[in-house]
């Protein structure tokens, strides 16, 4: 074989193996590493509260949540009788696990045909939209990621009607989406980033 057929056929396998991230970050818990292993979310982030006025934290604590920042997350499925699946719990997908409706609906207002739930800048923007939503039906501050989360979480008009309170689960995973925005926060301000 020869040199440029082996160094086509090599360049070929690479390529096919890499074709973009669909793993989480290494260090979840230290936004700093997140952001240095991953330098295009500090972009989105940075566009993001920029559009939006989401601090860049409260993205990233709601992120963590939703998919562990793995891009193609989605929920599980379910099974009849413990083994026949059923189908997936939602249509939520990707790193904001925006469902379907909700999805299309920002592409819609926003003119975003080609958004992606599985691209860091699209995913981030559509949080920003949806919290700036929010903010203004729910009276939310951009900064509480206690309150923004559990809305995201429920709807506009779960949040509204207060749905959450029967849910004990979803308000200690609010008081962990608070607890994570405050030490991103810490984290954020204390690393270099470009």
């Amino acid at each position: 074989m020869n040199k440029s057929l082996r160094a086509m056929i090599i360049v070929l396998l690479v390529a096919s193996c890499g074709g973009g991230q669909k793993s989480a970050p290494r260090n979840l818990d230290d936004a700093c590493a997140i952001l240095a292993q991953r330098p295009d979310y500090i972009k989105a982030f940075r566009a993001t509260e920029k559009r939006w006025g989401v601090p860049v934290h409260v993205q990233m604590a709601t992120i963590y949540q939703e998919s562990k920042f793995i891009p193609n997350a989605r929920t599980p499925f379910r099974y009849a009788v413990g083994v026949i699946p059923m189908g997936r719990q939602s249509s939520a997908f990707g790193y904001a696990q925006a469902l379907d409706g909700t999805w299309d609906e920002y592409r819609a207002s926003q003119n975003r045909r080609s958004a992606k739930r599985d691209r860091i800048r699209d995913a981030s923007d559509f949080m920003g939209w949806y919290m700036n939503i929010t903010n203004k039906r729910n009276g939310i501050s951009l900064m509480d990621a206690r309150n923004q989360y559990l809305a995201y979480h429920e709807g506009h008009t779960g949040y509204a009607r207060g749905s959450y309170n029967a849910k004990s689960w979803l308000m200690r995973i609010s008081g962990e989406v608070e607890a994570r925005s405050l030490t991103y926060q810490a984290q954020l301000a204390t690393c270099r980033l470009r």
